[in-house]
């Protein structure tokens, strides 16, 4: 069957999208062999993740200046080059200070990818469909975290932890050459069914201080941060809290830290994205208040998914969690599409990018300090209230954008 190409470049990068969080998760579900060979205690393991973060943050904005001024294409390939690279060195690795370095390299791989992959889908996809193209990109997310999980615990057990990088390695060189005959570019002075957009000049007529304002000047940067500081404490430290406190091996574990809630947001975000695209056609903030409500009902799950004393409470909590997390995620991308131009749309992706990361980097570093006073259940359930709090605000700032429309030209 023929597959047009606004959809064939959404599933190209549906592959680079899955490998970039098959190789994030991996590293988290290994953490007690890692544990074992280098002997480091969890604040230690945890600058594993933080390395990681801290460097895709801060490649971030230079990364999505470069999206808006050179091909996206080619950064693209550029950074699964480079990712490949830093997988070699890491199966070579001997010490744990190695693979803290070599886990900031990939952060400057992957954050080449991401500016670049959703500024080329958005000149593919206009409003009409842009919410569903990046749900569907963004179900790579989950498929990448449960096959990171799975596969790294399952091959780790039996083979060592070398190993399943010796694997995700074997899949991006085949994706790298996937990608290098079959993704395609737009030229920049139109969108792909043909419609002119703006003249190719004017991406590198902005100031720096006009592209840095654009995502800045609304809060749905501050509620990505908050978010994402939530979502990378339960990548990091669910493995790790399943295994010591309902007693799993490093497999059930890893398999059950990932798959309720993954496959729940898969869902999601599918629904998330048709949900929003619908609202957005007739309300202005249609897209911040979808992502709202996803985060105002995964509240309660999520408290709930820290607390349980069970372990059937516990799979409603991820099944709820994975599901009310996909629908805001959805629409991160889209909605932010929705407030600033498009000449500098992989700029602000990656400065927004940045500020969440760099809050997600503090993440496992906090928990784990906060968990040596007080349990790690109590931890993960105080999470709950900054979920509460950035459902507030992308309510407010959904509500804003459609009295700035509604509000008469002077």
């Amino acid at each position: 069957m023929f597959i047009q190409p606004k959809w064939r470049v959404v599933a190209l990068l549906w592959t680079v999208c899955w490998l970039n969080y098959a190789d994030r998760q991996a590293i988290f579900a290994l953490f007690p062999l890692l544990r074992g060979e280098f002997g480091v205690d969890s604040v230690r393991l945890a600058l594993l993740g933080t390395s990681f973060m801290w460097v895709y943050a801060l490649s971030g904005p230079l990364a999505g200046w470069a999206g808006d001024r050179f091909s996206r294409r080619g950064l693209i390939l550029c950074g699964l080059v480079l990712w490949l690279l830093t997988t070699v060195a890491t199966l070579l690795s001997r010490s744990f200070w190695q693979m803290v370095v070599l886990r900031a390299f990939s952060g400057l791989a992957e954050a080449v990818y991401f500016p670049a992959a959703m500024s080329l889908i958005a000149s593919y996809h206009g409003p009409e469909t842009r919410s569903r193209a990046m749900s569907l990109h963004q179900s790579a997310v989950y498929a990448g975290t449960i096959g990171g999980g799975v596969l790294a615990a399952l091959v780790g057990e039996r083979f060592g932890w070398r190993s399943s990088f010796f694997l995700f390695g074997a899949a991006g060189l085949a994706i790298f050459v996937l990608l290098l005959f079959l993704l395609k570019e737009p030229e920049r002075s139109q969108s792909a069914d043909g419609q002119k957009t703006m003249p190719a000049t004017a991406l590198l007529k902005l100031t720096l201080r006009e592209t840095l304002m654009e995502p800045l000047a609304n809060r749905l940067v501050l509620a990505f941060m908050g978010a994402n500081f939530v979502a990378m404490i339960f990548l990091v430290w669910l493995p790790s809290f399943l295994f010591s406190k309902f007693h799993m091996s490093l497999t059930m574990a890893g398999v059950s830290a990932t798959v309720y809630l993954q496959l729940a947001a898969v869902v999601g975000v599918l629904l998330g994205g048709v949900m929003a695209d619908r609202w957005a056609a007739h309300r202005r903030g249609g897209r911040m208040r979808t992502q709202a409500l996803g985060l105002a009902l995964g509240t309660p799950f999520l408290f709930l998914t820290g607390w349980s004393p069970a372990i059937t409470l516990l799979i409603v909590g991820m099944i709820g969690l994975g599901f009310c997390k996909g629908i805001y995620e959805s629409n991160i991308w889209a909605a932010l599409y929705d407030v600033v131009r498009p000449e500098c749309r992989a700029t602000a992706v990656g400065l927004m990018n940045a500020l969440g990361w760099l809050g997600g980097g503090l993440a496992p570093l906090a928990i784990a300090a906060a968990s040596q006073h007080f349990s790690m259940s109590l931890c993960l359930s105080a999470t709950s209230c900054v979920y509460a709090l950035a459902a507030g605000l992308l309510w407010w700032n959904g509500r804003q954008a459609e009295l700035r429309r509604a509000r008469p030209a002077l």
